[in-house]
């Protein structure tokens, strides 16, 4: 050490004149001290090695005095900077020594260093200390554990994301986590300090939220989760924390949050407790956040209310109630709370129990408690004239209180006027004057909005960013299945634009026009998009402002969006502009079920096809009033149609696929398009395969499929038992033989005189395709007809009744025809050429080999080769065997892609990870084996799907990748071995040396090594 002790002690001499004369003492003993080590120089390296116990007790003690004199000023003194790395050397070597009798005050000096010493300080050395700190977690001295814990949690808390691959690499080989859990269990079973679990629980929370793959094995051991579920009822409030840390860092995994969901009751009964006020604002804080992992989307938020709705809702509404005045940390943590109760009370958002229990509570009430702090103390009187109530709300907002929260409180009074039935009266559950104050403060700000988007300097106000969730809302009242809340909110919004309505709307139009014609849309253009839009659609609503935006071509405006949107690649998720929506402790989540919104991923796109959707409803026939595809327009109305089909067909979200619906209905498409309407509307006008004849009185008779009306117009069909000729509800009679009428029908169905041939025939092409189309004379018989049948989307959409908020999109799937219900109409079964497993849809059968039962007419509409085969040899026969050349798990796949258009997808995420290669393998097998039988029957749609499956298992398992190369040899299916084979090649070299590769014959390996050569000389093309 005497280079470096010659540095400190004669060089600087400048800088040492800012630091203590008692500092520099340690220092020099510091020095002094780390001298007595032995050093190895190997090319000017060095290292401080020293087997003398004494000697190490003196320098764990002189870098500890050293770190007690660093004082804020002295933070980043060179002194301070050059002694790191030498202190970080030292320790790593004592406590890699392992000795018993140093290890705990060593252990503690590094929890020390790093509380003492600036990040940006310790950042290069922290990496060195994981290793040692993570080995001897698995040590039974209890204090050295607890500070090898806590320094570790510390250094990983503060790891820069550069080295998060080589912690967790050192995490896997120490075993870091298998130690601590076995920690864990031994507090659950022994007497040990609390201060041992709080710290272990810590550190593996800390792990489980920075590294997803850490999570698995940590839910999945059920002795640890029996021992988390002792461990919780325990009084102490810096446990509840630490177990509550605990259960929110595993529930950022989607299948840990079902897994607790599903078994953990009492789990559930402890977090609502904990949400209560009666705990300390650490345990509630806690509560909640654990709350809003387990309900991160619709699905595991029904099932939390399912298990504790009222009780849940009462925590939330607790959280949320505005609490007395309070200054300093205690407002801070005030705010906080209610920062986390709100984001909770986001539930909101999904229809259920849940919302009847808010009103109950008095929301509205609270809402407002939120927006004003001193509301409730002012006394009104049972009824206030719609002008005071302005100026009451006017006051409110002024007094910019809980700013923090207002984006919360708009979406949440969006979502509960979403939610609300036709019949809502706020006075069943409290003074309706609440719920008119915040329509009307909801009101003022968004007319504010349109205010302040106006300016020029407006445009990077945070502000702006709240007032797109108060415009929101107000869309939200305005279009409200309550018919209270929508014309409340209607009235409000009429009167605050009384003065300056015509100039907004106005300045809206030029701004979405001038908007359209701009290629790039980025921030914060966007939000001002959306806040005008909203604004447009918001005004659509207003019967006084209706006819001046038809006459200012509002319509040719909002198509030109709609294409500008339906042209562009970028989509908008309400997220990216909407900042209080983002969780930052939800961004290392893993498994969860990324099902879409129902307002989907492209809002902007939403709004323009609602405001057009409503614009058009109120403005008379097209193509009588308005010439929209004028030359300008650059969009005829097929490319439209078009476009709008594709958007019911190809995308996931159902608010956007319904308005695009909506939209196509003002064009004479009423429906809902499909890729398997598509498929099997080839059976529209074809008598094969039919097994059923309606008759209307007049003679007029049409061939259809029972199958297909047994799923989508089964009202149409003969009740189950129901005697021969027996009138149905819609005045029609049905024969039903079980031998075929005249040689070719199973059922004759006589339909009543009030039938129309030709409503008729546009109902078997929604039946068929999913959708009609017609003109607007035969919406009326239609109406009729669909009202009979019950088939209410479709009702829906010739009434163009407003669309509520979360209504599912129609199904096109038939696979209910797979079910007993389907079985009378089937008349073919598909065996598997393998025969292990039992029949699959109909138990009753005598049949002992695995097989479906299945109809031609869905087959033969979805596969060419599957026609020509029957059309050639099976034509007569009923009930006739196809065996089909692929194991039962892919005929399963197989037939349920033949009546649903859906694939099911192998686990994913954390139990696909964790799962052995065999076990792998035998799940993508199927998918292997479909490919294979979808090129060889023509099916491209399902050969991509399968392949998609395929590839995007193969990320990271080479083992996998081998396997399936194989595989796709043995079937021919040589563009899946090739992308196998991409996938091997980056670990050619290290594969061949390791004998890996001997299991494939030579042309495969002759493909992994030219797939690995193109590699190199890609990477080598890149890098020059």
């Amino acid at each position: 050490m005497r280079s470096s002790s010659s540095k400190h002690g004669h060089g600087a001499s400048e800088n040492n004149r800012s630091i203590s004369g008692h500092m520099y003492t340690l220092h020099q003993r510091l020095y002094h001290a780390l001298n007595l080590g032995t050093r190895s120089y190997d090319d000017k390296t060095r290292k401080w090695m020293c087997t003398d116990i004494e000697v190490q007790r003196h320098v764990v003690r002189s870098i500890a005095a050293f770190l007690d004199s660093i004082s804020g000023d002295t933070l980043h003194h060179p002194l301070v900077k050059d002694s790191v790395a030498d202190m970080v050397g030292a320790l790593v070597w004592i406590l890699h020594f392992k000795n018993g009798a140093i290890l705990n005050i060593a252990a503690k000096v590094v929890v020390k260093l790093v509380n003492v010493l600036p990040s940006s300080v310790m950042q290069p050395y922290l990496l060195d200390l994981v290793h040692p700190l993570s080995s001897l977690l698995s040590l039974q001295q209890v204090e050295v554990a607890v500070s090898c814990a806590t320094a570790l949690n510390l250094i990983l808390s503060n790891q820069s994301s550069k080295s998060e691959k080589a912690i967790w690499g050192i995490l896997k080989k120490t075993e870091t986590v298998a130690h601590i859990v076995s920690n864990i269990h031994d507090f659950s079973g022994r007497i040990i300090p609390s201060e041992y679990f709080q710290e272990m629980a810590s550190l593996l929370s800390t792990i489980l939220r920075r590294w997803p793959p850490s999570r698995y094995p940590v839910w999945s051991d059920v002795k640890l989760m029996k021992a988390l579920e002792s461990i919780h009822t325990t009084p102490d409030s810096s446990i509840k924390v630490a177990v509550l840390k605990l259960y929110s860092a595993l529930a950022l995994c989607g299948s840990a949050a079902m897994y607790l969901i599903e078994n953990g009751e009492a789990l559930l009964q402890m977090m609502v407790q904990c949400m209560d006020r009666s705990h300390p604002h650490s345990v509630r804080v806690e509560g909640f956040r654990l709350a809003q992992c387990l309900v991160r989307n619709e699905e595991t938020c029904l099932k939390v209310m399912s298990f504790c709705c009222e009780p849940f809702v009462k925590a939330i509404m607790c959280g949320i109630s505005q609490q007395r005045s309070l200054s300093g940390k205690a407002a801070d943590d005030q705010v906080s709370l209610l920062v986390e109760a709100c984001c909770l009370a986001l539930i909101t958002r999904w229809a259920g129990e849940h919302h009847i229990y808010f009103w109950k509570q008095g929301i509205d009430g609270v809402l407002l408690g939120l927006l004003s702090k001193d509301f409730h103390k002012n006394s009104y009187q049972e009824f206030v004239s719609l002008e005071q109530q302005i100026s009451i709300a006017q006051e409110i907002l002024s007094a910019n209180y809980l700013l923090v929260l207002r984006g919360y409180v708009w979406d949440i009074l969006g979502w509960l006027a979403t939610h609300c039935g036709e019949d809502f009266n706020p006075k069943i559950f409290r003074n309706e004057l609440y719920l008119d104050i915040l329509i009307t403060c909801a009101c003022l700000a968004f007319v504010d909005a349109i205010y302040k988007w106006r300016q020029v300097c407006q445009n990077n106000d945070v502000d702006t960013f709240k007032s797109e969730s108060a415009s929101r809302a107000v869309l939200m009242m305005i279009y409200s299945p309550s018919k209270y809340i929508a014309s409340k909110a209607r009235v409000i919004l009429s009167e605050i634009l009384k003065p300056n309505g015509k100039e907004y709307l106005i300045h809206i139009l030029r701004t979405l026009n001038y908007t359209a014609s701009q290629r790039n849309i980025g921030m914060p253009n966007i939000l001002k998009l959306v806040i005008n839009l909203i604004g447009l659609t918001c005004y659509c609503g207003l019967p006084q402002y209706r006819r001046r935006l038809i006459k200012s071509k509002g319509i040719e405006t909002l198509m030109v969006l709609v294409k500008c949107r339906l042209d562009n690649d970028i989509h908008i998720k309400r997220q990216s502009f909407a900042l209080h929506l983002h969780n930052k402790f939800h961004d290392r989540s893993c498994c969860w079920v990324c099902t879409e919104e129902w307002e989907g991923g492209d809002v902007p796109l939403l709004y323009s096809l609602w405001g057009l959707a409503e614009l058009l409803h109120n403005s008379g026939s097209i193509r009588n009033n308005l010439n929209i595809f004028a030359d300008e327009m650059t969009y005829t109305e097929t490319e439209l149609v078009s476009k709008l089909q594709e958007i019911c067909i190809h995308t996931s979200s159902p608010g956007l696929r319904w308005y695009a619906a909506y939209v196509l209905s003002y064009f004479g498409v009423y429906g809902f398009p499909s890729k398997l309407g598509k498929r099997i509307g080839k059976a529209l006008n074809e008598k094969e395969y039919a097994d059923m004849q309606l008759i209307l009185t007049k003679g007029q008779s049409l061939s259809v499929h029972g199958v297909v009306f047994a799923v989508r117009c089964s009202a149409l069909l003969p009740p189950k038992g129901l005697p021969i000729n027996e009138k149905m509800c819609d005045g029609s009679s049905i024969k039903d033989f079980t031998e075929k009428v005249h040689g070719e029908f199973q059922k004759e169905i006589r339909l009543s005189a009030h039938v129309d041939h030709d409503a008729l025939m546009k109902l078997l092409e929604y039946v068929y395709l999913g959708y009609a189309q017609g003109g607007e004379e035969l919406v009326k018989k239609l109406k009729t007809l669909a009202k009979r049948c019950n088939l209410q989307p479709l009702l829906q959409l010739l009434c163009r009744k407003h669309l509520k908020w979360c209504t599912p999109f129609p199904s096109s799937d038939l696979s209910l025809a797979l079910g007993p219900a389907g079985f009378q109409f089937s008349d073919i079964i598909l065996e598997a050429k393998v025969t292990e497993l039992m029949c699959w849809t109909c138990s009753f059968c005598s049949l002992s080999e695995p097989h479906i039962h299945v109809h031609k007419v869905i087959l033969s509409s979805s596969c060419d080769y599957m026609r020509a085969l029957f059309q050639s040899g099976m034509k007569e026969s009923h009930l006739g065997t196809f065996k089909v050349p692929v194991s039962w798990e892919a005929l399963v796949k197989l037939v349920n892609w033949f009546y649903s258009n859906a694939l099911s997808s192998p686990p994913s995420g954390c139990l696909w990870d964790y799962m052995e290669t065999e076990e792998k393998l035998y799940k993508l097998r199927p998918y292997v084996e479909l490919c294979w039988l979808a090129e060889f029957w023509f099916l491209e749609d399902l050969k991509e799907d399968c392949s998609n499956v395929i590839v995007s298992c193969l990320d990271s398992a080479r083992p996998l990748s081998i396997k399936i190369i194989q595989i796709a040899a043995e079937f021919s299916l040589w563009k899946l071995a090739e992308v196998a084979a991409n996938y091997i090649a980056p670990f050619y070299r290290q594969l061949r040396d390791a004998g890996e590769l001997e299991a494939l014959d030579d042309m495969l390996v002759d493909m992994v090594r030219v797939a690995s050569v193109r590699l190199s000389q890609e990477g080598g093309s890149n890098s020059r």
